[in-house]
């Protein structure tokens, strides 16, 4: 049936590459006039919201549902539907909506307009199953873009690529046992959901955001990915959309891998990359509890102080906030998201200047806080965000060369100066006694000229363990500066041995090091603890056999259980870490034990990349943690090896989704690599 339909989908493709060279050309679409009010904005809402608010997280006595509650608790297709008959949000006022996102500091909003059930809160020719089917009868969306439009909010729309009612998505759920796939047509499912698009982008004016989600389905791939990002470029130009669209993203970190990006933002979800996201634009969604649907037994509460401080440290990084918020059956934003928005809509009328429009800190890392920045005519603000409070006045700010013009408050309304001095390589700044707030109080530094920072050297020695010997490596990416060093725990000074090719280690040693300049300090001091470790002792058998053992469960879990508490449905051998000998797509787990031949006494960094949760084990000591629900996110660990074999335990279990598990090994000799089934044993 694909195959009869393949002459129209070439000539949607050779449509979609003329797309492709008419945006190319159009200056109005160039990537970075359609980023730049989103690079400005800092600060979004997120909505979601549908059908699954109506049971609100409960089904047979079970609490632990939210917006894949269809899912989660196995509901048959026909019960799910009966949900509409029950949703009548007569509280939902838009207007309000909106207003609560502008009070909060939020400069755009992106709401649900199809989740994963399939559920439309749009009026929508294609389907039946749209908020038009429920007693509410009002175009909730068009009631969203009007009010956005009114008071001036960017509009966004969230879409899911993956839908579990319409009968031409593939694949079916695992338990859906009466949902035959026959007759299926993926690309007749992609047509109707680039039709349902078309109206979103057609009939509710300007529309600023598109963000997919339910991408990382085996169905969706590249290639549907480029063709739907450039359909939606060719309705609406000037639209920015998310990395979702496309195929490959790396987990909950949710940037695509490689050339397989498609999108203008990466996404990563309940998560702030430890350095960001460096040379693209990203944005990290997060649930102020933890769900994104509404749930009424969930009172596990994100604090005002926490969000606000992620804020900070996301900014400090280069990249935008989208915190969401998960309407009740009636219309009503949770009274404790209220709360917690409108606390942050008080810091942000004081300090939103240190936000809005913001760049990333120049500091890797600053001790007590966060750093964003904005260039100016005659010089650049430092924004300094302190959550740490200096007991005794003075702000430290190490590493920087700027002759400091000002310094102020951004809580002081009359900017008066407050006073700078300079302290080797630091600009130290007098702050009052008492911190003008408590979560996150800002201080404006203007420098002159762009900021010129020297951050401490960096150790790029990949393991801090050694059994024999070690060669310690330092690096600055600064020029003309010289990197001096200690090995007795002792501060370094201009005196101090100078670094050159690397520092050659045969005992624990606690090194420092610092960047000088003309004989001068130009960093703060770096320390690393190196450690002489005795290898783990390797194992004898006689009765070792290629292969790995394994045992098969079945269960629904959130992380890790304890298998050895449970009782396998089945037990054999398989070649390598495979799920050959699964019975269902989805809950299931298996415990993989065996033996691994190490090669040469050393030691040797594991890791798991895996979807959902993982662990592993070498001679039964944990060196690889990566439990969770999550996808594919990649967890190291080390540990000192004798020649020969050792014993390896790995877990791990699938909930739903996507899945996969890959185990890898390193060391100083040998390059990162899947390990080899030649090197696996079992007894």
């Amino acid at each position: 049936m694909r195959n009869s339909r393949q002459p129209l989908r070439t000539l949607a493709l050779l449509l979609s590459s003329a797309a492709i060279l008419f945006l190319s050309c159009a200056k109005v679409s160039d990537n970075e006039d359609r980023m730049q009010w989103w690079r400005q904005a800092r600060l979004g809402m997120f909505i979601h919201w549908g059908l699954y608010a109506v049971p609100a997280g409960e089904w047979n006595g079970e609490t632990r549902h939210a917006e894949w509650i269809r899912h989660t608790a196995q509901i048959p297709l026909q019960t799910y539907e009966k949900f509409a008959d029950r949703f009548n949000p007569e509280k939902f006022d838009a207007d309000e909506w909106v207003r609560l996102a502008k009070e909060a500091g939020m400069k755009y909003i992106v709401i649900t307009t199809k989740h994963h059930d399939g559920f439309c809160l749009f009026d929508s020719k294609y389907t039946d199953f749209d908020i038009m089917s429920t007693p509410f009868k009002r175009d909730i969306m068009k009631e969203i873009a009007d009010a956005c439009h009114k008071q001036g909010m960017r509009l966004g729309w969230y879409y899911s690529i993956m839908d579990w009612r319409h009968p031409d998505y593939l694949p079916r759920r695992a338990w859906e046992k009466d949902r035959s796939a026959e007759g299926a047509d993926f690309d007749r499912y992609v047509q109707y959901m680039k039709n349902q698009l078309r109206e979103l982008l057609t009939h509710y004016g300007d529309v600023d955001i598109l963000w997919f989600d339910g991408e990382w389905e085996s169905t969706w791939n590249r290639e549907y990915g480029r063709d739907l990002y450039m359909y939606v470029r060719s309705l609406q130009p000037d639209i920015i959309v998310n990395n979702r669209v496309g195929a490959g993203r790396s987990g909950m970190e949710g940037f695509t891998k490689g050339d397989e990006y498609a999108g203008d933002f990466g996404t990563p979800e309940q998560h702030i990359p430890a350095t960001g996201l460096p040379g693209v634009d990203w944005e990290t969604c997060m649930t102020m509890n933890n769900h994104w649907g509404y749930n009424r037994n969930d009172h596990d509460w994100k604090s005002a102080t926490d969000l606000l401080r992620k804020l900070a440290d996301i900014a400090s990084k280069g990249g935008n906030f989208l915190l969401n918020v998960g309407p009740t059956a009636e219309g009503l934003i949770p009274q404790p998201s209220v709360e917690r928005l409108q606390a942050m809509g008080r810091w942000m009328k004081v300090n939103g200047e240190a936000i809005y429009g913001a760049k990333a800190s120049p500091f890797k890392s600053l001790p007590w806080g966060r750093c964003t920045q904005k260039a100016g005519p005659d010089g650049t603000i430092l924004y300094l965000h302190v959550f740490e409070w200096p007991a005794d006045g003075r702000l430290v700010l190490s590493g920087i060369y700027n002759e400091p013009v000002k310094a102020w408050l951004l809580a002081d309304a009359e900017k008066r100066s407050l006073r700078t001095s300079r302290r080797e390589d630091a600009i130290v700044i007098d702050v009052p006694a008492a911190a003008p707030d408590s979560i996150n109080s800002v201080v404006a530094l203007h420098i002159k000229g762009r900021p010129d920072v020297n951050d401490p050297p960096e150790f790029r020695t990949e393991f801090d363990s050694f059994i024999d010997e070690l060669e310690v490596v330092l690096d600055s990416d600064r020029e003309n500066v010289a990197i001096r060093y200690t090995l007795d725990g002792s501060e370094p000074t201009g005196e101090s041995p100078l670094f050159k090719k690397s520092i050659r280690l045969k005992e624990t040693t606690l090194v420092s090091a610092r960047c000088f300049r003309d004989g001068r300090p130009v960093s703060g001091v770096v320390q690393h603890t190196f450690t002489k470790v005795a290898p783990q002792p390797a194992v004898q058998s006689e009765t070792a056999a290629p292969g790995l053992n394994y045992a098969y469960y079945e269960g629904d879990w959130d992380s890790l259980p304890d298998f050895r508490a449970l009782s396998p449905k089945k037990k054999g051998v398989v070649k390598n870490f495979d799920f050959s000998m699964r019975d269902q797509l989805d809950y299931f787990g298996v415990v993989y034990t065996g033996l691994i031949r190490i090669p040469k006494s050393d030691v040797y960094a594991f890791y798991t990349d895996s979807d959902d949760g993982s662990r592993l084990l070498i001679d039964d000591r944990p060196v690889v943690e990566n439990d969770g629900l999550h996808g594919m996110r990649e967890k190291k660990g080390v540990i000192a090896l004798e020649e020969g074999l050792h014993a390896i335990r790995v877990e791990f279990f699938e909930k739903t989704g996507g899945d996969g598990l890959e185990v890898s090994i390193r060391s100083r000799s040998l390059q990162k690599q899947p390990i080899d089934e030649k090197i696996l044993y079992h007894q």
